[in-house]
């Protein structure tokens, strides 16, 4: 079975243009999540809670993750990236549904007495935190697809 040879002056394992733009679009909004949240907590100074402390385990990686698969123009990239996006995205859909009330307080890790996401200071541009987050990896999930689609 012959492989596909990449379009005239693109070298092999090359990305394509559309997995190029996907993996960039990702680690713009990697780079933005991250730096946000290190303003948040160390120019602002706001301790993050349990879940916020895990979802940025997940968010901060993938900004070296992208921009090696960019810099090396690796078209397994995005490869790397799905278990720490997929982990995130899990994580940030728990935490919104605790914000909404979807999921019971009883299991909550943000308390008042300890680093929360429920007062009115976790506000962002007019969305809470955890919907920010949870729109950060969903946004990233969205562009790894596109990523992994083969060169045409």
């Amino acid at each position: 079975m012959a492989e596909s040879q990449p379009p005239p002056g693109r070298p092999p394992g090359a990305l394509a243009p559309l997995a190029e733009r996907a993996l960039l679009v990702a680690f713009a909004i990697a780079l933005a999540a991250t730096l946000g949240a290190l303003f948040i907590g160390e120019i602002i100074g706001q301790m993050p809670c349990t879940l916020c402390w895990y979802q940025r385990i997940a968010m901060f990686p993938l900004v070296p993750v992208f921009g090696v698969a960019l810099w090396r123009a690796d078209p397994q990239g995005a490869l790397y990236a799905w278990p720490l996006t997929l982990a995130g995205l899990l994580l940030a859909a728990w935490h919104a549904g605790l914000y909404a009330g979807i999921v019971p307080r009883a299991i909550m890790p943000c308390s008042a007495d300890g680093p929360s996401c429920t007062d009115s200071a976790q506000v962002i541009l007019g969305l809470p935190i955890p919907y920010l987050s949870l729109a950060a990896f969903a946004a990233i999930t969205i562009c790894l697809c596109f990523a992994g689609r083969p060169r045409s």
